[in-house]
C-alpha cells in the first residue's frame, strides 16, 4: 500500500461521519444533459451528406495522430520572465515550455519542464488548425504538420507576439498570431482569408495531446489528475483509467466523449501542480471531446468551433486561449475575474470545498502578511480557535461541571450496587438537574474533523504549499518531516533514513515528537479513567498518533501541535474559571507510578 495512503486511514476514518451526513443532506445535483447541437452547422455546398463540424471532428483525430518528428524543425523561441522555450515551426506546435519559477526538487537546480515535442519521453503539446468543409480537402487547409513561415529572429515575449503563415497555393492565405502575458496565458488568433474565386467553409479547432501517462503520476486518491474541464457551469474531471474506458468511436477507433457546450467552458489536463487548458472566449459556443488513441496510447482533449463560410474575398479570424503553466491560486483566480468562468475551481478543492476554499484564501492572505507559511499556517489556526471558541467555552464548562459532579455521581454508583439500568436513570436525572450536557465534550472533537481533512486537502493539493520554507531544516512545508531521532535531529554526522522509506517512520523527526507530547499533556488536564481497558487506549493514543502522524506534510503536523497547545491552554483556563483546578503534575506522577494489575493467588 502507497506511504500516503496508510497516512490517510485515520483521517478518512474520521471523516466518514461527516461524508455521509454531507451527501445526505446536501445531494449532489443532478446531471443536466447537454444541448444535443449548439455549433452552428453550414450545409455543405457541393451537396454531400456529412457537415464541416463533422469533419473537424475526424481532422484533429487523424492529425493529432500523425507521430512524424519534428526536431528537425525550425524553431522560434518563447521568452518571458516566467517561462522559457520554443515553438515549431511544424504544425506551430507550442510543445517546448519549462517554468522559470519552480524546481524539480528542493535541492536541484533543474526548473520544471512541462510541455515537450514529439520524440521526446511523454510528449505533451498544443497545436492548433482548421478542418475542412465544402469545398476543400485536407491538404488544402494548416494542420499539424504544416510548415508555417515567420519572420527572421522572430522571439515571443511578452512584449512581441509573433505570426505564423502558411498559403496553400490555392489563393487561402492562413495566419495565426501568438501572444502571451506575464504569466502563463497564451492568446491564439487564427485568420483565413479567401482569395480563391469561391465560397469555402472551415472550422477552427485547437487539441491538447499527451503520450501516454504522465510519468510523475502521484496516483493518490486525494488528488485529482487527468482531464479536467468546465462546460456552462458543470466541473467534470476524468481520470485517465476513466477516458480508456470510453465507448469506441467507429470513424477512427478511438475512445471517445464529445460535449457540445452552449456559452462558457474550458477544457485540458491537470497534474499536481500544473495543468494546461484550451479556453474559447467567453459567450463562445464550442464542442468539446476528450480521446484516447490505445494504438499509439495518446490521450487529447480538442476544442472545434462553429464551421465559417467565406465568400470570395473575406477574411475571418477567431481568438481562443491556451493557459500552460502553474496552478497558482493568485493567479488562477485574476483569469477567473478577467472572465473565464469557473476557472479557479481547477484546483481540486474535493467534498469539502465549501471549507477547503475559504481556508485556503484567509491561508494565502496570511502567508502575504506574514511572509512565511509555517507562521501563517500557526495564524490560521489561531483564527480556526477563535472561530470556533464559543462551543470549547460551553464544551470545556461542561467537563468542568461534570468534574465537580464527580463525588456526587460515585455516590449514586454505591447506591445503585449492581443496578445498572437505576444508575443511568439517577445519573441522567443529576445532569438534567444541574443542566449538563455530557456529550458537549465531543463537540471540538466532531469540528475539528473536517477542519483536520480539508486542511490536508489544501497543504496536499495546493502549490503554494510546495517547497514552502518555514525555519531551519523545515524547508518543504508539504513534504514529511526532513529530521530524525537517528541521527538526533541532525546533530549526530550522519543521514536519517529516507523520507519515503519504512524507518523514516520509525524513527520520526522532531515535529511528530512534538505531536506526541502535546497530544500526552492534554489528556493529563484529566484524571486517567478507572477501567483499566480505557486507561491503556488512552495511554497509548498520543503515540499511535505520533507515529501514525509521522509521515504527514510537515504542514500539518504544525498546525495539530498548535492547535493542541492552544487547545490545553484554553482547556485548562476554562476549567479553573469555573472551579475545577486541573492537576496536571498530580496526573502525569499519578500515570508514572500506576502499575498494571497482576492476578494474585
Amino acid at each position: 500500500m502507497d506511504d500516503q495512503n496508510k497516512n490517510l486511514i485515520v483521517a478518512i476514518a474520521l471523516s466518514s461521519l461527516v461524508l455521509l451526513g454531507w451527501m445526505y443532506f446536501f445531494p449532489p445535483p443532478e446531471v443536466t444533459p447537454a444541448p444535443e447541437a449548439v455549433a452552428t452547422e453550414t450545409a455543405p455546398a457541393d451537396g454531400t451528406a456529412s457537415s464541416p463540424s463533422a469533419v473537424a471532428a475526424e481532422a484533429v483525430t487523424s492529425q493529432t495522430s500523425e507521430e512524424a518528428s519534428a526536431s528537425d524543425a525550425p524553431r522560434l523561441s518563447i521568452e518571458s520572465d516566467r517561462i522559457t522555450g520554443s515553438i515549431s515551426l511544424q504544425g506551430g506546435r507550442i510543445d517546448d515550455l519549462a517554468l522559470k519559477d519552480y524546481r524539480i526538487t528542493n535541492d536541484a537546480p533543474e526548473i520544471v519542464q512541462f510541455l515537450s515535442p514529439v520524440g521526446q519521453q511523454g510528449a505533451y503539446y498544443a497545436l492548433y488548425g482548421w478542418a475542412p468543409g465544402s469545398g476543400l480537402g485536407a491538404e488544402d487547409v494548416p494542420g499539424a504538420n504544416t510548415l508555417w513561415t515567420a519572420p527572421a529572429g522572430a522571439e515571443l515575449t511578452p512584449d512581441s507576439p509573433v505570426t505564423l503563415t502558411w498559403d496553400n497555393g490555392k489563393g487561402l492565405t492562413f495566419n495565426r498570431t501568438i501572444a502571451v502575458d506575464e504569466d502563463y496565458m497564451f492568446a491564439i488568433t487564427q485568420s483565413v482569408t479567401n482569395a480563391s474565386g469561391a465560397s469555402v467553409s472551415l472550422a477552427p479547432y485547437g487539441t491538447l495531446a499527451r503520450h501516454g501517462e504522465p510519468a510523475d503520476m502521484k496516483n493518490f486518491f486525494i488528488l485529482h489528475e487527468g482531464v479536467v474541464g468546465m462546460a456552462d457551469g458543470e466541473l467534470a474531471e476524468l481520470d485517465y483509467s476513466d477516458v480508456a474506458d470510453f465507448d469506441v468511436d467507429p470513424r477512427d477507433g478511438s475512445r471517445s466523449e464529445v460535449k457540445q457546450v452552449a456559452d462558457n467552458g474550458w477544457i485540458g489536463f491537470t497534474d499536481h501542480y500544473w495543468m494546461s487548458t484550451l479556453i474559447p472566449a467567453p459567450g463562445q459556443a464550442f464542442r468539446s471531446s476528450v480521446k484516447y488513441d490505445e494504438r499509439r496510447d495518446i490521450y487529447q482533449t480538442d476544442v472545434v468551433l462553429p464551421t465559417m463560410t467565406l465568400a470570395a474575398g473575406e477574411t475571418s479570424e477567431v481568438t481562443t486561449q491556451l493557459f500552460s503553466g502553474a496552478k497558482e491560486w493568485a493567479t488562477i483566480r485574476a483569469y477567473e475575474k478577467g472572465g473565464i468562468a469557473g476557472f479557479l475551481d481547477s484546483i481540486d478543492w474535493g467534498w469539502f470545498f465549501f471549507l477547503t476554499k475559504p481556508i485556503f484564501a484567509v491561508l494565502h492572505w496570511l502567508n502575504a502578511l506574514i511572509g512565511n507559511m509555517g507562521w501563517a499556517i500557526i495564524a490560521l489556526t489561531v483564527l480556526i480557535k477563535i472561530i470556533v471558541f464559543p462551543l470549547a467555552y460551553k464544551s470545556y464548562a461542561s467537563m468542568a461541571k461534570m468534574k465537580e459532579l464527580q463525588p456526587e455521581m460515585e455516590k449514586l454508583k454505591e447506591r445503585a450496587g449492581d443496578d445498572r439500568q437505576k444508575q443511568q436513570k439517577e445519573i441522567m436525572e443529576l445532569y438534567k438537574r444541574e443542566k449538563v450536557n455530557p456529550a458537549a465534550g465531543c463537540l471540538p472533537i466532531l469540528i475539528q474533523i473536517p477542519i483536520f481533512f480539508s486542511l490536508y486537502k489544501v497543504i496536499f493539493v495546493t502549490l503554494e504549499l510546495r517547497h514552502a520554507p518555514f525555519f531551519g531544516p523545515f524547508q518543504d512545508l508539504s513534504a514529511p518531516d526532513p529530521t530524525s531521532i537517528m541521527n538526533f535531529f541532525g546533530l549526530l554526522p550522519f543521514e536519517g533514513p529516507a523520507p519515503e522509506s519504512i524507518m523514516a517512520l520509525v524513527f520520526i523527526g522532531i515535529l511528530p515528537l512534538l505531536l506526541g507530547i502535546s497530544m500526552w499533556l492534554q489528556q493529563k488536564l484529566n484524571p486517567a479513567p478507572t477501567d483499566p481497558t480505557q486507561q491503556m487506549i488512552f495511554a497509548w493514543m498520543p503515540w499511535v498518533f505520533m507515529f501514525m502522524l509521522g509521515g504527514f506534510a510537515s504542514g500539518l503536523v504544525v498546525y495539530w501541535i498548535a492547535n493542541n497547545t492552544i487547545t490545553f491552554t484554553q482547556q485548562y483556563l476554562i476549567m479553573r474559571s469555573h472551579g475545577y483546578k486541573p492537576d496536571v503534575f498530580g496526573n502525569i506522577k499519578a500515570s508514572v507510578k500506576r502499575k498494571p494489575k497482576t492476578d494474585q493467588k
